[in-house]
């Protein structure tokens, strides 16, 4: 056993956890060298839930492929959708209506604080507090019910299309966001309570998973995690899509560099997407809501490339036309990917114990990586 696997010595101990683990929050593989309790090293194994989705999109046209993204990060359906909208539109160099940007921003940051809010349930209860978990999916809940009444889908909405939208607003769903925002404002003090406040929460994040701003940006990682150490990568403020740069909101950016850090990123996050819903949700402007396009799209010969920002940080939809009806090629980078692969780093010369609470940090979705 030592000579196999080159990094243990006498007296360490080789353990799995996973590939099906409540911590893991999905079918993720961690092989953990420990010597006493004290982590030496930690090493993911992937593909359990590979579905060659990059593959599959190729065999799809550039209306069907974009819903397969729908099955990555399935807590940002909405917005993966939306990056492969926007690239399939550079390309046809289509103008997407007001309204339709509007709508699609709109949806965009409900699905962030839906996915904000799943992810601090379920940190709080990794940790072993299981009243977080109710109190999050009291105002997630809500949002579920605003999406299923629009977009007939709860999880995976296949909403957006090249263009614009699939179909306009239900009428109650400006009366329901507004519904929506004031319970949250009303309740938001219940997690600072519940969690962000509690001494014990605090001692098992703070100083716990420390990432340095220059590690965080060699391993390549983006969003929460790398705003935890005090990285600006904020698609939305670097690279604006859609109306963003005509909207007021902060960059959430925190200098702890550890858990407790990232936590907060992600707490403050959620009150700045309700602060740019609020700025748009009695200003959505008439008319269209999809622009004209064919009923077959055809991409022109060449290669195109869309970011934006989703609740895990970066996706880069990067699509290879030869002028036909399906793309020749498709990769998707996947912010999970990428914050995954600094496991090792945060949580070498760490306890075991405080491995969770390193993984919640990442808020780690396990298809977005495997694809």
């Amino acid at each position: 056993m030592v000579e196999e696997l080159g990094k243990t010595t006498e007296g360490d101990l080789v353990i799995n956890v996973g590939p099906q683990h409540p911590a893991t929050h999905g079918v993720l593989h961690l092989v953990i060298t420990l010597n006493g309790e004290t982590i030496k090293n930690v090493e993911p194994h992937l593909g359990y839930i590979h579905r060659s989705i990059e593959k599959m999109s190729e065999s799809l046209t550039y209306r069907q492929f974009i819903y397969v993204t729908s099955r990555m990060d399935y807590l940002s359906a909405h917005i993966n959708n939306h990056a492969c909208a926007l690239c399939v539109e550079k390309g046809l160099q289509v103008e997407v209506p007001e309204r339709a940007q509007v709508i699609r921003v709109i949806m965009d940051e409900l699905t962030r604080i839906a996915s904000h809010e799943l992810w601090w349930g379920a940190m709080a209860m990794d940790l072993g507090a299981l009243t977080p978990f109710f109190y999050a999916f009291r105002e997630r809940e809500t949002i579920n019910e605003i999406m299923e009444e629009t977009c007939g889908a709860r999880l995976t909405m296949n909403y957006m299309v090249p263009g614009g939208v699939l179909q306009d607003l239900h009428p109650d769903f400006q009366r329901k966001v507004k519904e929506f925002i004031q319970l949250y404002k009303r309740k938001i003090h219940e997690y600072d309570e519940l969690v962000t406040g509690n001494i014990i929460f605090q001692n098992r994040m703070k100083g716990v998973g420390y990432l340095s701003p220059e590690d965080a940006i060699s391993y390549g990682c983006s969003g929460p995690v790398t705003r935890g150490s005090g990285v600006s990568s904020d698609i939305r403020k670097r690279y604006p899509y859609e109306i963003y740069d005509k909207l007021e909101f902060d960059e959430i950016l925190e200098t702890g560099c550890d858990s407790f850090a990232r936590y907060l990123v992600r707490i403050r996050e959620m009150e700045q997407s309700v602060r740019i819903i609020e700025q748009l949700i009695d200003n959505i402007p008439e008319g269209d809501f999809q622009a004209k396009t064919k009923a077959v799209l055809k991409l022109p010969k060449g290669e195109f490339y869309q970011r934006v920002e989703t609740a895990r940080g970066e996706l880069g939809v990067y699509i290879v036309s030869e002028g036909g009806t399906t793309p020749y090629r498709i990769k998707y980078r996947s912010p999970g990917f990428s914050n995954l692969s600094v496991l090792n780093k945060i949580a070498t010369g760490s306890k075991l114990g405080d491995l969770v609470a390193m993984m919640g940090t990442l808020d780690l979705v396990i298809p977005d990586i495997d694809r």
